[in-house]
């Protein structure tokens, strides 16, 4: 009985690792590509109205730190969620 509830025991923390690691992995591919369709979408406003130029850039730069900074605490949480007993 005791051997079985250690291989259970042993399971269950390897599968949350995993699940952690996962999680991080998603996240970070989430924002690589809302980074990608916010630097499409920028180029594309650019080519139609070259003259908002420096204000569709500087709303670009803040919208792309947000995502970085949303994907940032999502790795954070699953990589808390990986060194947690």
């Amino acid at each position: 009985m005791l051997p079985s509830i250690i291989i259970l025991q042993a399971a269950a923390g390897a599968i949350g690792k995993v699940g952690g690691a996962i999680g991080a992995a998603v996240v970070a591919l989430a924002a690589a590509l809302g980074i990608g369709k916010l630097g499409t979408s920028t180029q594309e406003a650019t080519a139609r109205q070259p003259e908002a130029a420096g204000k569709l850039r500087t709303t670009a730069i803040i919208v792309g730190a947000l995502i970085e900074g949303v994907c940032l605490f999502g790795v954070l949480v699953c990589l808390l969620a990986v060194t947690a007993k």
